[in-house]
């Protein structure tokens, strides 16, 4: 247990130094220069504008991106790409499964004046 907490009081402690950092970097710009968005020490993203519809989706769900991580909307480090996670993992599954298609599994709820649970429907796509 105290292995795990010395873990994340490192996460949060490198966290907030790359955030200082970022800071940094962008006052050490001449004020005209700011953009407030960039990498620090070359490799970890920063994006300190106010987020926007687009960039929230581009950045969480974006189906013409190959890759799993994008850089984050608000704040310092990756964002999960979940369209590309979801595509991983439904290849993965496939493969276990020894599926060539993916199955599709929905949830309905019938509201015929009582009260039932949930019915399971797997459907093919």
């Amino acid at each position: 247990m105290r292995t795990a907490r010395r873990i994340r009081r490192l996460v949060r402690f490198a966290t907030f130094g790359l955030i200082v950092a970022a800071v940094a970097t962008e006052l050490a710009k001449p004020a005209p220069e700011r953009t407030w968005q960039g990498r620090v020490i070359g490799v970890v993203p920063y994006d300190f504008r106010p987020p926007t519809w687009s960039r929230i989706r581009d950045a969480y769900w974006n189906p013409q991106s190959e890759k799993l991580f994008s850089d984050r909307v608000f704040g310092v480090g990756w964002a999960v790409n979940l369209y590309r996670a979801k595509t991983l993992m439904e290849g993965a599954f496939g493969r276990m499964m020894g599926n060539k298609e993916p199955v599709s599994i929905r949830m309905t709820v019938r509201t015929e004046g009582r009260s039932r649970k949930p019915d399971v429907v797997i459907t093919r796509e």
